[in-house]
């Protein structure tokens, strides 16, 4: 009997060791459930909320924004998902339950992309300052260019900061300003010597956008001979380069808009000049002999005597001092 009962006793501890191990092996699991329910951080602060789905299996490019400035974490002022995308909690809670979840607050791409006032809103939340204080003033804003049309946020290199890339983002609109640079006279810029926004300022207020005030004083900042002043100015120079150049590209050498003659005949009308007569000369013209001043239809080209086209600063005692000549 007593032999029965120290088995017996011996079984009971044997279930209760087993059961205790049981327990042990059940608040463990639930232990690690509850740790997993958790979600941490992935790039940024905060950014769990949104990574607990959008992770490398969901999403791996969109992480990719731990490799830009906006993914710096040691900088205060970087943002998380919900900075730019709004706290989005009926998207995150799906509330209906449906199959698809609703938007995010704002959306950048997609069937359910946002407006282009609230894209820009969140956008400006930060980027206010600077060349960009003046963007909702701008022709891009007036046309609902949105900043994401150029910029890629969630990549280690966004093409429109790229000198070298830049123009590719420009003329996915700018059809016209491709045409043109493609043409024998253009500045630098398919060469990657100059970009976009060596003249432009695409966030700016003016209508052309462009980075300084005027065309004038844009291209100054390279042509600074050009600027004078000078004793003897040049009234279209001094207006606007545009009225003779094409910025863009031209057929003709120095991005003039038209060969001389023709070109300075849009302003000086053949009375203002000795007249020109269409063939080559057969004797010495002479101005007092009415009829036979043809030295001017040899090359046809103003520029021949008109040198100083921009401005002439000579202080010659002559009634032609003022034409620009040498």
């Amino acid at each position: 009997m007593m032999e029965f009962l120290r088995k017996l006793l011996a079984l009971f501890t044997l279930v209760a060791v087993v059961g205790s191990g049981s327990l042990a092996q059940a608040a463990d699991n639930s232990g690690q459930a509850t740790k997993k329910e958790a979600a941490k951080d992935l790039v940024l602060k905060g950014d769990a909320k949104c990574t607990e789905c959008h992770d490398e299996a969901d999403a791996p490019e969109k992480l990719a924004i731990g490799k830009t400035r906006h993914g710096t974490v040691a900088d205060g002022r970087t943002p998380s998902c919900t900075s730019c995308h709004g706290e989005s909690d009926a998207h995150v809670k799906n509330p209906q339950g449906g199959k698809t979840r609703p938007p995010v607050e704002v959306a950048y791409k997609g069937k359910f992309t946002s407006s282009p006032q609230a894209q820009t809103a969140a956008c400006l939340t930060c980027h206010q300052g600077g060349n960009r204080i003046f963007w909702q003033s701008s022709t891009h804003a007036g046309r609902d260019v949105t900043c994401t049309s150029c910029h890629e946020i969630h990549t280690a290199h966004d093409a429109v900061r790229d000198k070298a890339k830049q123009t590719e983002t420009c003329f996915t609109c700018h059809k016209e300003q491709r045409a043109q640079m493609a043409k024998p006279s253009h500045h630098p810029v398919p060469e990657g010597k100059m970009a976009c926004s060596s003249c432009h300022n695409v966030h700016g207020s003016n209508p052309k956008q462009l980075a300084r005030a005027s065309t004038n004083e844009t291209c100054y900042t390279c042509h600074m001979e050009k600027r004078g002043p000078f004793v003897h100015n040049h009234q279209p120079v001094s207006e606007d380069c545009g009225i003779c150049h094409n910025p863009h590209g031209s057929t003709i050498a120095n991005l003039l808009k038209a060969r001389a003659p023709f070109l300075c005949q849009d302003c000086h009308a053949s009375g203002g000049h000795p007249q020109q007569i269409a063939g080559l000369p057969d004797k010495r013209g002479t101005a007092s002999t009415p009829g036979t001043v043809v030295m001017g239809s040899v090359g046809r080209g103003c520029v021949n005597c008109h040198t100083n086209i921009h401005g002439s600063n000579s202080t010659v005692n002559s009634a032609t001092a003022e034409r620009f000549r040498r």
